[in-house]
Parts: C-alpha cells; structure tokens; sequence
C-alpha cells in the first residue's frame, strides 16, 4: 500500500495525516501543509471521543500555515460531508489534494483564523525519489509513520496573500488506530535536507515509560538507511516552555527561528551537525499532557474552528 493513498481505512477514534514542508531558498518564506482525516489537534474531536463517540470522518481539516511575511494560519474542523476521498486524491471543503504519479497538487481554499481572511492558490510538491519503508512507533504497532518523499521540492503559487517562491520540501504519513494523547507523552522530530542526502531525526516518549529513537538518512534513490543517533542536546524552551529536545554530532545545535510557539507544540528551524555536515532543519516538539489538559479545549476553538456545514 502507498503512503498517499488516500482512500485507506481510518479506525474509529483513530487518525491519518498527510504532511508537507518547505521552506524558500533564502530562507524567508515557509509553508506547512497538513491534510488530516482524525483532526488529532481539534478540541471538537477530542469531545467527540470522550463523550464515548469519535468517528475521524467527522473531523477533517487541512492546516495550512504560513511563515514570514505574511504569516497566515488555517485549520477549520470539517464535518463527514465535507470529505471526499479516492485513491490518488482527498477532497476536504474546498480545498483539495491530487497526486498523478510524478508531483502532488495541494489546492488550497480555506479561511483563516483567528481573523478570517481568504487563503487560496496552489501548492505543488515534486518528489525526488519515494521510499517505500515504513516505522512503526509504539510497541503494539498502533501508530504508524512513513517519510514518503523525504527529498522534494516544492512551488508555492498562492493568490491570497499574493506569494510566489519554491525550495526544498519535505512530504511524510502518519496513521494511528488511538488518540496520539493514550500512548505517547511527547515526541520531538526533526528533517534536514542536504545535498545529497537527507537527515531524520525522530524521537517519541511513550505512556507505558519506553521511548524510541530513530536517526534516519534517505539517500537521493529514496533508500532509507539508520545511523547511530548523535549525543543529545537541549535547545532553549519556548515562551510556552515547551522542550525542544533534538541531536548534534559535535553537541551544538541552535534554533535559528521559531515558526509556531504554542502552549503544547513547537516548530521551530534550528542548526545542527548531522552525518559529518552543518545542516539547516525543520524541528517539531509535541508535548501530549499539555494537550490533554483541559484547559486547552478552552483555548483551541479559536485557531481551529468548526465548520457549520
């Protein structure tokens, strides 16, 4: 099965993303793109579930957001008849992802929040080789991730705002048969491409007290290899507190930007030493018991809405 075929089951309470980001060639613009059925993030589908419910066709969404100038955000929590999905494409709302065998054309018609505004135009993502091999991230195999195009580039041609750049790109899958909240307590991960090659960084804290690192290089044919994961490092904590835990072959790594500081999440570019190379990286930190806390279901309406129809 490929990782972009969007028509694979979604389990009761559970969730599939499809996830991109790039970031522009001087570094001043970025995009993240995620297409989720099982909105993971959505105060509304964390009610459903614990009223007993929680059916992921029933929150959809897909996040859009924008770095530098300027910043946009978007992530409206669609209902089941919102959804339209096939093998080679996923309808969520307006908006609409396609792959044709050689890129994929991410569509974009979505408001912003909290200030609504439009977000529109066309995203299209070139990969340069696919990799086949898949992780799984927790010990009964519930939760599973798959770096599909680890090394891919990116064209962003968006109408409102108006911007145009392209650049470097990353395209990956996640799946899970269990809210992200029941099995892990947090994950840090992190991708930094180079010019050969492409580094990977993934590590999850799990609830039943084990945890799992994976250092990942995906070479230009898309062969996935491990290697040894370098020594820990601790970046600085965002104004939320948030760790941003990662790894360095020399020990030194810095954030160069923080692109979302949220009470629970973190992304963030950062400068580490990966596979003998200074390297330029995309980094996420998730903390999942700030997630769980309910004081978030309070905070969350107002950056993911919930569409009325």
């Amino acid at each position: 099965m490929r990782g972009w075929e969007f028509d694979r089951p979604v389990p009761e309470r559970g969730y599939a993303w499809w996830y991109v980001d790039a970031l522009s060639e001087d570094g001043t613009q970025g995009i993240t793109l995620i297409a989720f059925i099982g909105t993971v993030f959505s105060p509304w589908y964390a009610l459903a579930r614990r009223g007993g419910g929680g059916d992921p066709h029933n929150h959809c969404c897909l996040n859009v957001a924008l770095y530098g100038r300027p910043r946009r955000w978007a992530m409206t929590d669609r209902r089941r008849g919102a959804l339209a999905r096939g093998a080679d494409f996923l309808q969520i709302g307006p908006s609409r992802l396609d792959w044709d065998g050689e890129a994929l054309t991410i569509r974009i018609q979505e408001v912003t929040a909290p200030i609504p505004s439009r977000l529109s135009g066309v995203v299209r993502l070139r990969p340069r080789a696919l990799s086949t091999r898949r992780f799984e991230l927790d010990r009964a195999g519930r939760h599973l991730w798959h770096p599909i195009a680890a090394r891919a580039r990116v064209e962003v041609a968006l109408e409102n705002p108006a911007l145009r750049w392209s650049g470097p790109a990353y395209f990956d899958w996640n799946a899970g048969a269990a809210p992200l909240e029941q099995d892990f307590r947090e994950w840090d991960w992190c991708r930094a491409p180079m010019a050969d090659r492409t580094a990977i960084l993934y590590h999850a804290e799990r609830r039943d007290g084990s945890s799992q690192s994976l250092a990942l290089r995906v070479d230009e044919d898309g062969a996935v290899g491990a290697f040894p994961p370098p020594p820990p490092v601790s970046l600085p904590r965002t104004l939320w507190r948030i760790r941003r835990p990662t790894r360095s072959e020399d020990g030194h790594a810095r954030v160069l930007r923080t692109l979302e500081d949220t009470p629970f999440y973190a992304r963030s570019v950062i400068e580490t030493r990966l596979l003998g190379e200074r390297a330029t990286a995309v980094h996420e930190s998730l903390d999942l018991d700030r997630f769980a806390h309910p004081s978030m279901y309070a905070m969350l309406p107002f950056k993911v809405p919930r569409a009325l129809g």
